[in-house]
C-alpha cells in the first residue's frame, strides 16, 4: 500500500511541476507581449534613429564638417616622399650628365642618365586669397549644415509631439465614448422599464435605442481614430508598427513662460536665422573667392633627397648626390576672356539673393513668435472654461435624468444633455492636446525642446 502511496505521490508531484512550468510560461509570454510605456522624450529618440529626413540632414551635416575640415587643411604644406626607377635605353654615346667623368647617354633626351634613381621629400605651398575664401565658404556651408539639422531636429520633433499627443486625445476620447456608450444602455434600461410601468410611450424607448446605436457608431469610430493615430506615431518608433505600446498619462499642463523669455530665447536660438546669417556668409566667401581670380598666384616648393644615376648619398669620386632644391612660381592672370568677371557678377547675384532671404527669415520668426504665443495663451486660458464646462454638463445631465424619472422632463432633454456632456468631455480632450502641442511648438521655437 505505501508503494501505490509512493507512486502516486510522484505521479501528482510530476503533473503539477508541469503545470508551474506551463502557468510560468504562460506569465513569461504575458509579461514579454506586454506593452511598453513610451514617455515623449524616448519617443523623439526613437524617431531620430527611425527618420529619413532627419538621417539626411544628419548626414549633411557630417559632410559638411569633413568639407571644412578638408578645406582649412588645404591652406597648411602639403608633404609627399617620392621615390622612382627610371631605366632608359643607351644610345652608345657618353655624356658627363652631372656627374664627375664620363656615362653613357640615354637615347631618350628628356631623362637625365641611363639608371636614374629618385628618392626625394616634397613639400609644396600655394598661398592665395581664393584657398582663405574657400576655407570661409566651407565653415559657412558647415555652420548651415548644422542650422538645417537642428531645423529638421525641430520639425521632426514637433510631428512626434503632435502625434503623441492625439494617441493620448484619441485615447481620452475613446474611454469618454465607452462611458457614453455604457450610460445610453442605462438611458435605454431606464425608459423600458417606466415603459413596462406605462409611465412614458414606447416613442421614449425608440429615442433611446437610437441614441445608443449612435453611440455604438461612435465609439467603433474612436477605436479606428485611435488605432491609425497610434499606428502613425509607431511608423516612427519601431521596426514593425504593430509592436503593442502605450503613451505616458498626460501630465498637468506645464506653466506659460512669459513674453520677455520667450523673445530673448527666440532672437538667441533660431535655426532658421542660424540657417540664412551662414548663406550670407558664404555667399560673401564666393565673392571673395571669385574676385581672388584677379590676383596673382604663388607657389612654393622645397625638395630633399636624390636625383642621380647611383641610389646612394655619394657618386663616383666622392660626388654629393643628397641635396635639396626651393622654388617659387607667381602666376600673374592676364586675359580669360572676361570669365572671373562673370564669376564674380554670378556670386554676387547669390549673394543678394541670400541676404533677401535672411530678411524674409526675421519677418517669418516674428510672425511665428506672435501666433505661437497667442495660440498657447489662449488654450491655456481657455483649460479653466473647459473644466467648469464639463463638470456643468455633467450637472446637468444628472438632474435631467433625475426630472425624467420624475416624469418632469422629456428624453428629447435627457437626449440633448447627453450630447452636451459627451461634447463638453471632447472639447476638453481636445483642449488639453491643443495646449500641449502649442506649448511644445513654443518650446521647439525657442529651442528649449
Amino acid at each position: 500500500m505505501s508503494r501505490w502511496g509512493g507512486e502516486l505521490l510522484r505521479i501528482t508531484s510530476s503533473v503539477l511541476c508541469v503545470g508551474c512550468l506551463g502557468l510560468t510560461n504562460f506569465v513569461s509570454a504575458q509579461t514579454t507581449n506586454a506593452p511598453i510605456v513610451i514617455s515623449l522624450t524616448e519617443a523623439i529618440h526613437r524617431a531620430q534613429q527611425n527618420e529619413v529626413v532627419f538621417a539626411n540632414a544628419l548626414g549633411a551635416q557630417k559632410s559638411a564638417s569633413i568639407d571644412r575640415y578638408l578645406a582649412k587643411a588645404a591652406l597648411l604644406p602639403s608633404v609627399t616622399y617620392h621615390n622612382q626607377i627610371l631605366y632608359t635605353q643607351p644610345n652608345g654615346q657618353t655624356n658627363q650628365g652631372g656627374q664627375v667623368g664620363a656615362q653613357s647617354s640615354p637615347v631618350f633626351i628628356a631623362n637625365n642618365a641611363v639608371h636614374e634613381y629618385t628618392s626625394q621629400a616634397s613639400i609644396n605651398e600655394d598661398i592665395g586669397l581664393r584657398q582663405i575664401a574657400d576655407a570661409r565658404a566651407t565653415s559657412a556651408n558647415a555652420a548651415r549644415a548644422e542650422a538645417e539639422l537642428e531645423i529638421a531636429r525641430r520639425g521632426l520633433t514637433a510631428t512626434v509631439v503632435n502625434l503623441y499627443y492625439s494617441v493620448s486625445a484619441f485615447e481620452s476620447k475613446r474611454k469618454v465614448l465607452e462611458e457614453a456608450l455604457h450610460e445610453a444602455e442605462r438611458f435605454t434600461a431606464l425608459t423600458q422599464k417606466r415603459e413596462t410601468a406605462r409611465e412614458v410611450a414606447h416613442a421614449d424607448v425608440v429615442k433611446a435605442q437610437l441614441q445608443q446605436q449612435q453611440r455604438q457608431r461612435d465609439l467603433g469610430d474612436a477605436r479606428l481614430a485611435a488605432d491609425r493615430a497610434r499606428l502613425e506615431l509607431a511608423v516612427l518608433l519601431f521596426p514593425d508598427p504593430r509592436n503593442p505600446y502605450s503613451t505616458e498619462t498626460p501630465s498637468a499642463p506645464a506653466p506659460l513662460p512669459t513674453r520677455e523669455e520667450v523673445d530673448q530665447l527666440a532672437r538667441t536660438n533660431n535655426p532658421e536665422l542660424r540657417s540664412a546669417l551662414a548663406d550670407v556668409k558664404a555667399s560673401n566667401a564666393e565673392v571673395a573667392s571669385a574676385k581672388a581670380a584677379y590676383l596673382p598666384g604663388l607657389g612654393l616648393n622645397f625638395t630633399y633627397g636624390i636625383d642621380a644615376p647611383q641610389f646612394a648619398k655619394h657618386g663616383p669620386e666622392g660626388v654629393r648626390n643628397l641635396g635639396y632644391s626651393i622654388s617659387g612660381t607667381l602666376d600673374i592672370p592676364v586675359w580669360d576672356w572676361l570669365s572671373t568677371q562673370k564669376r564674380v557678377k554670378q556670386s554676387e547675384i547669390r549673394r543678394d539673393t541670400a541676404k533677401v532671404t535672411l530678411t524674409a527669415a526675421e519677418r517669418r520668426l516674428i510672425a511665428e513668435l506672435e501666433e505661437t504665443y497667442a495660440e498657447a495663451a489662449t488654450t491655456r486660458e481657455q483649460l479653466d472654461l473647459l473644466d467648469l464646462s464639463v463638470r456643468t454638463a455633467a450637472e446637468s445631465l444628472r438632474l435631467t435624468k433625475l426630472r425624467y424619472s420624475a416624469a418632469e422632463s422629456t428624453v428629447l432633454e435627457v437626449v440633448d444633455a447627453q450630447n452636451a456632456y459627451i461634447s463638453a468631455e471632447t472639447a476638453q480632450a481636445d483642449g488639453q492636446v491643443r495646449y500641449q502641442s502649442a506649448l511644445a511648438a513654443l518650446q521647439i521655437l525657442t529651442g528649449t525642446l
